[in-house]
């Protein structure tokens, strides 16, 4: 049916290459063996290649896909104000522009959690209709953690929950996410058709009240029960990998190893011990531990908090790593290993951080606390630390004083999880924030300047009024959206070039052939909706664009609710997490596995299906 089709079309075998190509690109991704920044960078130079040795030509001899057409995307309106916007809501977290509502919550979390809680989840819904939903989800993981941790529910039930509202309230808005943008520039570039700030709103209030009742009533049944990564590695037994520095008139100092259990303790193994550049590894016969010795200990959080008390002189070098003085003892001592405390801290989006590893970034210096150990999308790595590159959404494990963790609060490359939110402090450009975040809406809004110039400004205007500097603005600029999307782009304007669009569109509405157009709306709906879990929903939403104006014109409807489809199935990013950033960073607090997102995420993107077949046709006259 498929190269009946094509044969009509009079595709050329540029367009066979194009799809296979997205076809593997798409793969690729999914597969999530290779970085994005990687897959996009390559697909992009195959790109720039093949057409640049096979020039699609269009009617005056030009090559339609020369370097200058594939590489505007990454000067596409869309992508500036994406960029634009992520800057705006980085001003907001450093301002603290919500920092009063926080406080709110938390204290009135105290007497009424459950309701609370849900407050609190209604919140990140609204917020996210008009601020860019990474920073929302941002801001209140510590804030609902801190919520559940009050009550019977563990912290799994309610973290997953945070990144779907978050995605929710972007349905409402043409600026709730980077997908609605992204479509809206693409679908104004073909001249198909011309979106509003509001347009989108009527049905995706639907689509974020049918959301959010499955949210808050139904999705907790089927989200597991997992405990946080401090409680899980001190309840399960599982052992964790730490140092210990043998310092001057250290008591292990002289003393011989046999086997491979820590001196003067039960079941605390030594993995390797590091003298100078040499490692000793196990089994260690006639080895005198010597001064200078790093020993690497696997040990439960439960032994190793009980050597803390027993013997706190094994300590005197790690206690020193953390920035602390050394053990004393008598009244006249400083501070005790009382005093210290393992805690958690998520890497945020745009963090300094990311893509280095714990020595690069000279951790103990610029956090005074000690990495213990690492979780990425629920699985504790326990060795070779330092040679780990950190990427956002990862869970840390550190150890260090308590006021070393309260200065933590203030680090914008991490977010700590446990208790973070407890305090909240006072900024002082927390008014500016807020009426700079509402002029940018207002003049978005009302259409007095196009969301492209209200974006910039917005983001001018946090760092001229000081909510951010230059320096944090761009760290808040997320490198994997940049290439990503102006990749994606380039994949979509060649799919629309080579005909593959057209090509796909008539394979869709010849396989439905004689079904009414609602059943074609639906069945694009679904198509989209799981090719964004796929793939990612930027990437989805720049390349079914062009594949729905196709289709509406085959069919001879008006594009919108094709279009439309695509916004709102692109948005379906729920079953994976990868489908959407937000899905990743609440992986590691929630202890997710991936079957987690399948189990809790496939009902809603069913249900979303079937309430768009049911009420666009009806919305778009198409009945």
């Amino acid at each position: 049916m498929i190269q009946e089709v094509a044969t009509t079309l009079g595709t050329t075998w540029q367009t066979w290459a194009v799809l296979i190509g997205i076809a593997v690109v798409v793969g690729v991704y999914a597969s999530e063996r290779h970085s994005i920044e990687l897959v996009s960078l390559i697909a992009l130079t195959g790109l720039l290649l093949f057409f640049e040795f096979f020039p699609v030509l269009g009617p005056d001899g030009k090559n339609l896909l020369g370097y200058s057409t594939l590489l505007a995307g990454f000067a596409n309106p869309a992508l500036i104000s994406i960029i634009a916007l992520l800057v705006v809501g980085q001003g907001l977290l450093h301002s603290g522009a919500f920092d009063t509502t926080t406080a709110r919550l938390i204290a009135a979390g105290q007497n009424k959690p459950h309701l609370i809680l849900a407050v609190a989840l209604i919140i990140v819904l609204i917020v996210s209709a008009v601020m860019n939903n990474t920073p929302v989800t941002v801001l209140f993981i510590p804030i609902v953690a801190a919520m559940a941790s009050k009550t019977t529910l563990s912290v799994s039930k309610v973290m997953i929950p945070i990144s779907f509202m978050s995605i929710l309230g972007g349905t409402t808005t043409l600026i709730g996410t980077s997908t609605n943008l992204l479509v809206a520039e693409s679908a104004e570039q073909l001249g198909a058709l011309e979106i509003g700030f509001f347009d989108i709103t009527p049905l995706g209030l639907v689509f974020a009240a049918i959301g959010a009742v499955y949210v808050l009533f139904l999705m907790p049944r089927l989200l597991p029960d997992h405990r946080s990564l401090a409680g899980s590695v001190a309840g399960s037994g599982e052992k964790f990998i730490a140092q210990l520095h043998v310092i001057e008139d250290h008591p292990l100092v002289g003393q011989e190893m046999e086997g491979t259990i820590l001196p003067g303790t039960e079941g605390m193994t030594i993995r390797m011990i590091q003298r100078g550049e040499h490692p000793e590894l196990p089994p260690f016969k006639n080895l005198t531990i010597a001064t200078g010795d790093i020993i690497i200990i696997a040990a439960t959080r439960d032994e190793f908090s009980d050597l803390l008390k027993s013997q706190p002189d094994y300590f005197k070098g790690f206690i020193g790593e953390a920035g602390l003085s050394p053990v004393q003892s008598g009244p006249q001592a400083g501070r005790q290993p009382s005093d210290l405390t393992l805690t958690e801290a998520i890497v945020t989006p745009g963090s300094r951080m990311i893509g280095y590893t714990s020595r690069q970034i000279g951790f103990r210096h610029r956090t005074n606390t000690i990495l213990l150990g690492i979780q990425r999308r629920n699985r504790m790595i326990r060795s070779h630390m330092e040679d780990i590159r950190l990427e956002a959404g990862d869970v840390l494990l550190l150890f260090g004083s308590r006021a070393d963790k309260k200065a933590l609060r203030s680090n914008r490359d991490l977010v700590l999880f446990e208790g973070q939110s407890l305090d909240v402090p006072n900024i002082d450009h927390a008014f500016r924030g807020r009426m700079i975040f509402g002029i940018m809406v207002l003049l978005a809004a009302t259409g007095l300047v196009p969301i492209v110039v209200a974006a910039i400004l917005g983001a001018a205007a946090m760092i001229a009024f000081g909510c951010l500097n230059v320096r944090q603005a761009a760290r808040s600029i997320d490198r994997r959206i940049f290439i990503l999307v102006g990749t994606a782009l380039a994949l979509g304007i060649s799919l629309q070039e080579t005909g593959g669009a057209e090509l796909l569109a008539h394979g869709l509405t010849t396989a439905l052939e004689g079904q009414p157009t609602w059943m074609l709306l639906s069945a694009f709906f679904l198509l989209v909706a799981v090719m964004t879990n796929l793939l990612s929903n930027n990437a989805t939403a720049v390349l079914f664009t062009p594949i729905a104006v196709s289709i509406a014109a085959t069919v001879g409807v008006s594009p919108a609710p094709f279009v439309f489809a695509v916004i709102f199935g692109a948005n379906c990013s729920f079953a994976t997490p990868m489908g959407y950033q937000t899905n990743l960073l609440v992986m590691g607090p929630g202890q997710y596995n991936f079957s987690d997102y399948l189990r809790s995420g496939t009902p809603l993107v069913i249900i979303l299906w079937l309430a768009f077949t049911l009420i666009a046709p009806w919305y778009f006259g198409l009945t």
